[in-house]
């Protein structure tokens, strides 16, 4: 047996069935760029196997370590809470399984250019830049990390070089003051050089708030609407970076226990 530790990929899950299908084709995305490396996915809501699951088989074929890595873009309620505590309980079932929790994919400069990668192929080219306005859409959280790290995604994208970039919330019970993707295109109509409007979801997978927000994108106007970031290459690379900067501390505790 690989003494490897197994990458387990932590997904909310969704009662919409493109939700899974977008996890598990990202999942085989991560096999085929590290052949050997164990991959296997869990899920919080809605969808089997359930992360406790997944980790009652994995401890009972005899695998030690594994790196559960939240397949999240911000560090919200999910990655401190939910994800923590199911580790937490299943740790004090089966103690000869060591559980070491990657940090979630954001912020990171793969996301700005798999960002770009969607629009690029929505129909935009890099010459379009300049006369583009985009607007970052993304689910939408009332905390206060994670509202700011939308901020400083969309300072980062206006920095590559598009012409202004607006964050915007699809759910209606985030905080931040952020507007609704139909308002952010409409605000963006008047700004100083903009021809054009994108939208760029800045989610994962399919569902429910990509749908609210592909549907803000026709109200208001955008005329171009990228895809959810889904099994992107560059997504695919950001989970293997995850990956190798969290199974350092794991192997060390391996190796010293």
């Amino acid at each position: 047996m690989s003494r490897r530790p197994v990458l387990l990929v932590i997904a909310h899950g969704s009662r919409d069935p493109r939700h899974a299908a977008t996890v598990h084709a990202l999942v085989e995305r991560v096999r085929a760029a590290r052949p050997g490396l164990r991959v296997e996915t869990g899920f919080l809501d809605f969808n089997a196997p359930a992360v406790p699951q997944v980790l009652e088989r994995l401890a009972g074929e005899g695998v030690q370590d594994v790196v559960a890595l939240p397949l999240l873009l911000t560090r919200a309620f999910h990655a401190k809470a939910d994800i923590p505590a199911a580790l937490r309980e299943a740790s004090a079932r089966l103690p000869r399984l060591r559980v070491h929790q990657a940090e979630v994919l954001g912020p990171s400069p793969l996301l700005l250019t798999a960002l770009e990668r969607r629009l690029y192929e929505a129909g935009l080219s890099p010459g379009d830049k300049s006369s583009t306005g985009v607007v970052l859409a993304s689910a939408g959280s009332t905390d206060p990390e994670a509202i700011a790290v939308i901020a400083e995604i969309a300072r980062e994208l206006r920095y590559t070089g598009w012409c202004a970039v607006r964050p915007a919330f699809a759910s209606a019970v985030s905080a931040g003051g952020y507007p609704r993707t139909e308002d952010a295109v409409r605000d963006l109509r008047a700004a100083a050089g903009v021809r054009r409007i994108a939208v760029a979801p800045y989610v994962i997978a399919p569902g429910f708030l990509p749908d609210r927000i592909a549907r803000g994108a026709r109200e208001g106007g955008a005329e171009v609407l990228g895809e959810v970031l889904g099994a992107s290459p560059e997504l695919a690379r950001l989970l293997l970076v995850r990956y190798d900067e969290a199974r350092v501390p794991v192997r060390l505790a391996a190796v010293s226990a």
